[in-house]
């Protein structure tokens, strides 16, 4: 199965209208898929952006044609009640005609401290998760559902428009542990390290459908995301990614629990260009970004969405350079 390529509307570089322009040109592109990030807040002031997602996605399906959609990721627990989550899932699948993919995950601190709900630790953020993907699932099946959790209680609800076909969910694991929890009730892996372990672990778990080698209709897919940053100025790039995405370099096991920019800010301080450059594929040269996604195919991720780093650098990368890119990436990836 050949490797598709997704472009990110990040919604922490760019305004709303701005994105659904970007969605627009990354379709004619020629990019397979586009996901979503869905933040309350940008990860570092230098980025300075965080329109609603939801809204933003609803343009982009009638702005678009025929490339899939898809959140990356949305958390059901706290911001979000999984039953509104439900909603928001089946009207985006109706616009979409069928082209949208539910992607969740347990959240970051960040974006959900702001209800006041206050911020669990990450078995109870795990549990929630579990919880809300049952309640989704059950209200995409359709019928009234009434439920009694341990954290949440869902009274006499009922989707009242619903795609004829479902909506397939992807979640976010880091390891075994996800897997076991979250594969069963996931169609589609996400993760964004380029891990062949976490491939093998899935596809030798027995409750989920091997990745590439499921049946020939509904294949389960592992959707895998990295930030680059082209340039025609090497130097250009690195500052560019140095000033808006050092916060990758703490990792999720950081991320997910610092509540704000300053945060993130104090937190990667010491971190350097250097470092950045090191981690993030940056520069002109479209051979050496080809090479920094490799790891993804060669670890066995059937997706892989690019982030292009900079909200204003993105009109020229898509007109002037991703459609080579992408030809460069397909022909690599065989």
């Amino acid at each position: 199965m050949a490797t598709r390529f997704g472009y990110t509307l990040m919604t922490e570089q760019a305004g709303p209208r701005q994105l659904v322009r970007d969605a627009i040109a990354a379709e004619s592109a020629g990019f397979d898929f586009e996901v979503s990030s869905d933040h309350y807040s940008p990860w570092l002031s230098a980025q300075g952006h965080a329109p609603y997602a939801w809204s933003v996605l609803g343009a982009v399906a009638h702005a678009t044609d025929d490339v899939e959609l898809m959140t990356y990721v949305t958390c059901p627990t706290m911001r979000y009640h999984p039953a509104v989550i439900a909603q928001k899932a089946a009207t985006m699948q109706l616009l979409s005609d069928g082209r949208f993919i539910l992607g969740l995950g347990s959240g970051e601190n960040l974006n959900e401290h702001v209800v006041g709900a206050g911020w669990p630790a990450l078995g109870e953020r795990q549990s929630m998760l579990t919880e809300a993907i049952e309640i989704i699932r059950a209200l995409l099946d359709g019928g009234v559902v009434d439920h009694r959790g341990e954290f949440f209680q869902v009274d006499s609800a009922r989707l009242w428009d619903l795609p004829a076909d479902g909506v397939p969910i992807g979640v976010a694991v880091s390891g075994s542990r996800g897997i076991d929890e979250f594969g069963p009730p996931a169609d589609h892996l996400i993760a964004v390290e380029p891990s062949a372990d976490i491939i093998e672990q899935w596809n030798a778990h027995p409750d989920t459908t091997s990745i590439g080698q499921g049946p020939a209709l509904a294949p389960a897919r592992a959707i895998g995301q990295i930030p680059i940053c082209w340039d025609p100025d090497r130097d250009v790039a690195v500052t560019r990614a140095h000033e808006q995405f050092r916060w990758f370099a703490g990792g999720w096991d950081v991320n997910a629990n610092l509540p704000t920019t300053a945060g993130f800010a104090a937190a990667t301080q010491f971190v350097t260009k250097d470092d950045v450059a090191a981690n993030i594929p940056c520069g002109p040269d479209l051979d050496e970004l080809v090479d920094g996604i490799r790891p993804y195919w060669e670890a066995g991720f059937s997706d892989v969405a690019l982030v292009q780093i900079g909200g204003g650098s993105q009109e020229r990368f898509l007109d002037e350079v991703a459609p080579a890119l992408l030809d460069k990436l397909r022909s690599a990836s065989g």
